[in-house]
Parts: C-alpha cells; structure tokens; sequence
C-alpha cells in the first residue's frame, strides 16, 4: 500500500497510507435526469512566465485533454469562467483562443451548443466608465462565444456592479444582452465570497431585495434564458428560488458544499467541483437515472468534505486546489497556474486537499500521485 509522510493541523506529521484505486468507468451515455456543466480549469504553460499581470501563456495540448477527459463521462462543459481564472489571470485574449478551440474540441463529441457553455463577460475592460461600455463589453463576448457555436454563460459584471445605481440598471442591461442572444443562455449570479468586488449584485445588499430583482428579470425575459446558475453557497435559499422560476428555467446549482441534496433535490448543476470529480460525478448521476437515490448519495458523499475544503474561505483561491488534483490525478505534467495562483493555499490546506481526494477515490494511480505529492512536499522541507 502506498504511504506518504503528510503534514497536519497540528503541524506533526504522519504517515498516510493510501487507499486502493478505484475504476471509474466512463458511463455509456450522457445522464438523462439532469443536465450537468462541469466547470473546467485552464492548464498553465510551466515554462511561461506567469507573475501578476503577465500575459496568459497555456499549454493548449493539455487544456484540451482535460476537456475530452470531462465529455468522456458525459458531462458538459462550462468554459471561460471563473474556474479558467477569469477575473484572475486569464486575459481576454487567450480567454478568445480557449472559446474557440473548445468549441472546435466539442464538435469531435456532438453540438457544440449542447456540449459547451462559455461565459461572456466585461473583464477586458476593467476600466469602463459608462453603462454603454459595459454594454459594449458584453456584445462583443457574447459574438465571441455565439461565433463558435458554444452557449452563451452572462457572467456577473464586476464594471456593471460598480456602475450600476440600482435594479433598474441591471433589468435594462441584461434585457438588452437577452435581446442579441442567438439562443437562451445561462445568467450566473456569482455571490461575493467567489468574487468581492460583486457584492451587492442585481442593485442590492439585500438578498431577499436581490432576489426579488433577479427573479422579475428572468420572468420577463424567460424565453431567452435556458437557465439560471446561482452560487451563493446557501442551500435553502437555492431552493426557494427554483421554485419561482418560470417553467423551462432551470436552476443550475453553483453550490460547492450542497450539491448531492440540491441536485437530488431538482437542480441541475454547473460547479467547478465537477472539474476534479468527474468519474464520480458520472456514476452518481448514472444511479439517479436509475433511481437509485441511496447510491447517488453514497457516491458522492465522501466527495463533499474534499469540495469544503477545496473551497474553503477565502473560495475564491479554489482553483489552486482544482488544478493540483489534476496534477496528481496525471491530467496535467505540471503543478503551474496563470498568475501564479499555484502558490496561494498553504501546504496544510493542499495536504489535506490529497488526502481527501485520495479517501475519495479520485486519483487513479495512488504511485503517480503519491510521488508527485512527495515532491510538492520536500518544497516546503517535509521529507519522506
């Protein structure tokens, strides 16, 4: 059985023994019961230089891999988000390449519109000034995203959220976004503990006031929204809010801590904890189109304590532990990440981060990842 000398809380270390892999094979067919985005990462080049504020620099050959690897389970692709270091890292340009080249990618599996969704956004014009620019801004990500073929995701605007005066700004902004979609898209509501600067997002602090906002939006525009993905990390206001949607809206879950209950519950799901469990994912959803609820449940359970801790506060530095499990898992060649966001959790927080993904069943060759997690530790002075 294979061991690795760990660190703990308490700062002692120990000797982990690793579980025996498991097999997860790739599902027959896509699930049926509900649809389901894996929200992907972006692969660095190691060899690029990748300081604050550098230009994006990706190894293309894995980035793409690693999405093959999340259609081969079935699973969609939600693409150029949050996940890819939007808004922490990925540049407009390279983020252009990645929707392009996905979506190409997709078309090897089916319609891209149905494989694919990539978020359109404001951030290539960090210093909008107006409500016009930001419009701007938006039309010319959406083209973007629609010219390949992929499903537009209206990611949540950090220049609208510091333009806007109130609900009545977003209701027109996003009524005029709706009006040039080529087809319903996903409207995401990203909460504040993924991305400060949006607190107070549809006009108001207030989630109840805020809720009230998003909810007429959707009612007025729902023929042009596939659905709604929410990210807020609260379980019951989640689903207190999908079940006001208009009918044919979909709640896509964003809830990283509460997923098995809420997708058990009718969600749909777009999350980035998709990206690292995929296989498991997979067969959880295969037991709920069979209506096997207990071994959905079973499945997925012990993937939730991995998922809190990966997004552990502050979430929004989630991407390190993502792409470390792809490193260990073999996805990858190396542990590097655009804007050297591969150095912001602490070496306790990534021990733990393997150990629990070991417990889980998610690295599928224990000897690959145990050596590579024996050398991410002699960094910090941790001998074997």
């Amino acid at each position: 059985m294979t061991a690795v000398t760990l660190p703990g809380p308490d700062r002692r270390l120990d000797t982990y023994r690793m579980r025996e892999p498991v097999a997860w094979a790739p599902p027959p067919s896509p699930p049926t019961s509900r649809v389901v985005y894996a929200a992907a990462h972006v692969v660095a080049d190691p060899f690029a230089d990748h300081a604050p504020g550098s230009r994006t620099a990706l190894d293309w050959d894995a980035t793409l891999r690693f999405r093959r690897h999340l259609w081969s389970y079935g699973l969609r692709v939600a693409d150029a988000m949050d996940t890819a270091q939007r808004n922490m890292g990925l540049d407009w340009t390279a983020t252009t390449e990645l929707i392009r080249r996905s979506a190409a990618e997709a078309r090897n599996f089916g319609d891209p519109a149905d494989l694919l969704g990539c978020g359109a956004g404001t951030d290539h014009l960090p210093q909008a000034a107006t409500l016009e620019e930001v419009v701007a801004g938006y039309l010319e990500q959406m083209e973007t995203v629609q010219d390949a073929g992929a499903r537009v995701i209206v990611m949540a605007s950090r220049q609208l959220a510091r333009l806007a005066r109130g609900p009545e700004d977003y209701h027109k902004i996003y009524g005029r976004l709706l009006g040039q979609a080529d087809r319903p898209v996903i409207l995401h509501w990203l909460g504040e503990m993924f991305d400060p600067a949006l607190a107070g997002y549809w006009g108001s602090r207030d989630l109840p006031a805020a809720t009230e906002a998003f909810l007429a939006l959707v009612h007025d525009h729902a023929a042009r929204v596939d659905g709604v993905k929410v990210s807020l990390l609260d379980a019951e206001h989640e689903v207190r809010l999908r079940e006001r949607l208009p009918a044919g809206v979909r709640l896509y879950t964003g809830d990283d801590f509460n997923y098995p209950e809420l997708i058990a519950g009718g969600s749909h799901a777009l999350l980035g904890i998709f990206d690292p469990i995929a296989p498991a994912a997979a067969a959880a959803l295969q037991a709920l189109d069979a209506g096997d609820r207990e071994r959905f449940e079973t499945v997925l359970a012990p993937t939730v304590p991995l998922a809190r801790k990966i997004f552990e506060t502050p979430t929004y530095h989630y991407k390190t532990g993502i792409v470390l499990l792809a490193w260990l898992a073999g996805h990858q060649d190396a542990f590097v990440m655009v804007n050297g966001a591969h150095s912001a959790r602490s070496i306790l927080h990534l021990a733990e981060v393997f150990r629990l993904a070991d417990q889980a069943g998610l690295l599928p060759d224990p000897d690959l990842a145990a050596a590579r997690m024996r050398h991410l530790l002699n960094t910090a002075g941790v001998t074997q």
